[in-house]
């Protein structure tokens, strides 16, 4: 059930900041409520389901561009930081991982933006992982940036160019090269920005 309606936000079958009805998801699925309260209530935890009185649960809203703005800036602040630990820390089971997805991320270019967006946001937190320090993880996973970037707009272009960052980031990576991480993410980030902002509602 989580896997089904994370993927119809993403793919915006669901519009931002709209009332999801649990007994239209009950005639829809084929299930009782509880494991659609269930998976709603993991989304909540994720960012992309809200829960209002009155009213039940939501989609979240979209992103307007001062929230934009401001999640990128917080972005800028740790990831670089959290790149440059994990180049310096990380192991190579580690390491293995993430260039087995990023491998992954690249034979599914292409697919639905919802893959991409949950392939994205494990590869980072991945990286995040790798600092070895779990406040910063715990202050990345709680942006839930990824999901809500994604929402705002993904295309082929979009995924190749970040399937490239992500490769020059993972070279820096297995060189444990922390200057070249932290460059790599910084410049993957401001790319990102870069690519999405247009899109971002004034």
């Amino acid at each position: 059930m989580f896997e089904v309606i994370r993927a119809d936000i993403m793919a915006l079958r669901i519009a931002p900041d709209t009332r999801i009805s649990i007994d239209s998801l009950v005639r829809r699925l084929g299930v009782s409520q509880t494991p659609i309260r269930e998976a709603l209530s993991m989304l909540e935890a994720i960012g992309l389901v809200t829960k209002r009185h009155f009213v039940g649960y939501c989609s979240a809203p979209q992103l307007n561009r001062e929230q934009f703005n401001q999640l990128y800036e917080a972005r800028l602040l740790i990831e670089p930081f959290a790149a440059r630990c994990a180049a310096e820390r990380m192991g190579d089971d580690a390491l293995r991982t993430v260039v087995a997805l990023a491998s992954e991320m690249k034979a599914d270019a292409g697919d639905a933006r919802e893959r991409f967006a949950y392939q994205d946001s494990e590869l980072h937190d991945l990286v995040a992982a790798g600092s070895g320090n779990p406040i910063l993880r715990d202050a990345l996973s709680r942006l839930h940036s990824h999901l809500h970037i994604f929402r705002l707009r993904s295309h082929g272009e979009v995924t190749s160019e970040a399937i490239n960052e992500h490769n020059t980031l993972i070279d820096a990576l297995g060189a444990h090269d922390g200057d070249a991480a932290e460059a790599a993410m910084r410049e993957h980030i401001r790319r990102s920005y870069d690519r999405i902002a247009p899109f971002a509602d004034e």
